[in-house]
């Protein structure tokens, strides 16, 4: 069992470096330039994620935002001027949260090594802390991203993964960011932190068609659902992706899925196609969280090398 965990690291290690190379980034790229730049980021999210635990989810989640649209490159935290709007203010963005907490842990940077790690990679690093932080995984990460200038909110609404989406429709959004099936249901894992308003699943509760609720819903979750969220465009109220353990990185998510509580249609969507409804099935047993904890550092290497 030692050996095991010693190899593990390793394997994730090896990964990093030949996945970086291929981006050109560099395992230690502030070596010199930055030399506490990952203790500097890892004591600050040590901070915010012990007064607020609820965090580690939403900055998972604005690097998945981030690199789903023109690559890693922070272009999700630009402003919109007069005559553009970004990415952040696109409708799936909207509900985003963390840009304070982003902007605490580069002043740290700032202060420490000005003008050298780029908000890229801070984003990327925080997801990363914010994981383990969360009990979650560790795993490598190569540094050396740069900051985009352009950010469009048209390519964010184009790009990102929707929360109604079916696995054919994700799977095409995957592929064209070089990620396949098995990142996506890996990477799906990642609801297992956070909360979600209600408009980004109330269609499941209120169809404004049939009046039904989605079949593809249990029910008695759905009424309880329904309890919360008054209505499909209700923006006050909060929903736990994993309940019970939002705050925590397991994999206590798949179990859900599996009996129909996945919180989104492209939760749900992950039992009508066999290769995801093999992995989602295998991983809810339980018996099996060692092999998730590497599949999603794998994917997560994988996903922060795109458009590099």
């Amino acid at each position: 069992m030692a050996i095991r965990s010693l190899l593990l690291p390793l394997a994730l290690l090896v990964l990093a470096a030949s996945s970086a190379a291929v981006a050109q980034l560099e395992i230690g790229f502030y070596s010199k330039t930055c030399p506490d730049a990952e203790k500097i980021v890892r004591e600050e999210m040590a901070k915010i994620i012990a007064a607020a635990p609820s965090l580690a989810g939403p900055l998972l989640r604005l690097h998945f935002h981030d690199c789903f649209v023109r690559g890693c490159d922070a272009s999700v935290l630009l402003e919109s001027t007069e005559g553009n709007v970004a990415e952040k203010d696109a409708k799936p963005n909207k509900s985003l949260r963390g840009f304070g907490s982003v902007e605490r842990v580069k002043a740290k940077l700032e202060a420490a090594c000005p003008g050298i790690v780029s908000c890229a990679d801070v984003l990327t690093l925080m997801s990363r802390d914010a994981v383990v932080l969360a009990k979650g995984p560790f795993w490598p990460v190569a540094l050396g991203r740069r900051d985009g200038r352009v950010s469009s909110a048209t390519e964010a609404s184009n790009e990102l993964p929707p929360a109604f989406g079916d696995v054919p429709l994700l799977a095409k959004i995957f592929a064209s960011k070089g990620l396949d099936l098995k990142d996506l249901v890996v990477l799906s894992g990642a609801h297992t932190l956070g909360t979600a308003h209600c408009p980004s699943f109330a269609d499941r509760l209120y169809n404004t068609t049939s009046g039904l609720i989605d079949p593809s819903l249990d029910s008695e979750y759905a009424d309880k659902l329904r309890l919360k969220c008054k209505s499909v465009d209700d923006r006050a109220m909060l929903s736990e992706m994993d309940p019970g353990s939002f705050k925590t990185f397991d994999t206590s998510y798949y179990r859900h899925v599996t009996k129909r509580r996945g919180l989104f249609r492209s939760d749900a969507a992950l039992l009508f196609d066999a290769t995801t409804k093999d992995y989602v099935q295998r991983i809810a047993t339980g018996k099996f969280d060692g092999e998730f904890f590497r599949d999603f550092s794998e994917s997560m290497i994988k996903m922060g090398d795109v458009g590099v």
